[in-house]
């Protein structure tokens, strides 16, 4: 007995076997990438490193030692008891952690309010002395959360208490970088989650040692205009990290940014600082994933 088909349940079994198909190539694609892409020579215009917090399971000894080998030159966000394993490695802490006391200095309480800032100006002074004393440049911060704070007050409030660490930073050298983060999805009330916010603090402090960390994820989540952000406000950023949009993937075409674009847009400006890979792998070969990021990047 013949069964008939329909024209739109044809077309249905056609449309979906061929969105299969179309989804297993880009699967094999992917893996392919990833799995030759620590064998290519990178250009050199972009100096890669890696958010150790990203590879959970993997230590700091091995993820140093991969890393180099796909031509990684650091590791971000360290703290001091973790300097030496880097240095052995022949590679620097890119951006510093920092400090925590008595739950200050993180990213919900910071400098945003002044009743906190004597106990993070002595944190922070040790944490500069910690860095310059290895030979590291860059140490990250954040603004806090507003609970109900106003942005004007904000940002007198952090301008206060920053004014009393960067004389200590400028005498040692090192860059304090405030980190643009998205209150949209991951950090809800974060009162430094526009680039416009952050750009008038450096603004108001006017120092060489206060940039901002420009975070690719968050800002595309908060305002998008990467790009163009990035082309007229670069004498602000110190630091980038990259991210999928949506969920903080890996950063090829299961997201909506066009990562190659964007690290041109950063080449373009003359940079010379670090570019720090903060996605989170999904894939069981988390290592595999970090060295197509790397090669995504290398423009």
């Amino acid at each position: 007995m013949k069964t008939k088909l329909s024209r739109r349940s044809a077309l249905r079994t056609i449309t979906g076997a061929t969105a299969t198909a179309i989804a297993a190539a880009s699967l094999s694609h992917r893996l392919s990438a990833a799995e030759t892409a620590g064998g290519a020579k990178l250009k050199g215009r972009v100096n890669h490193s890696v958010c150790k917090w990203c590879y959970g399971g993997i230590s700091l000894d091995d993820l140093c030692q991969a890393g180099k080998e796909m031509g990684l030159v650091a590791i971000d966000l360290l703290n001091p008891n973790e300097f030496a394993t880097v240095k052995k490695h022949g590679l620097v802490c890119s951006m510093v952690s920092n400090p925590s006391v008595d739950g200050l200095g993180g990213i919900d309480r910071a400098f945003n309010r002044v009743e906190h800032h004597d106990k993070l100006v002595t944190a922070y002074e040790q944490r500069i002395k910690e860095t310059a004393e290895a030979g590291f440049e860059r140490l990250i911060c954040f603004s806090g959360n507003r609970a109900g704070l106003d942005d004007e007050k904000g940002l007198e409030n952090c301008a206060i208490g920053l004014k009393r660490i960067l004389p200590f930073a400028e005498k040692h050298k090192v860059t304090i970088c405030m980190e643009l983060l998205n209150s949209k999805r991951s950090h809800k009330d974060y009162q430094c989650d526009y680039s416009k916010w952050g750009i008038e603090l450096c603004k108001r402090l006017g120092s060489e040692r206060f940039k901002l960390l420009y975070d690719i994820f968050h800002m595309q989540i908060m305002e998008g205009d990467v790009c163009d952000t990035i082309k007229e406000n670069h004498q602000y950023f110190d630091h980038y990290h990259t991210g999928g949009v949506p969920g903080r993937a890996e950063i090829d075409e299961t997201q909506e940014l066009y990562y190659p674009r964007i690290i041109q847009a950063i080449v373009d400006t003359g940079f010379k600082g670090y570019l720090a890979q903060e996605f989170v792998p999904r894939r069981r070969d988390k290592l595999a994933s970090l060295k197509q990021g790397v090669q995504i990047c290398d423009v």
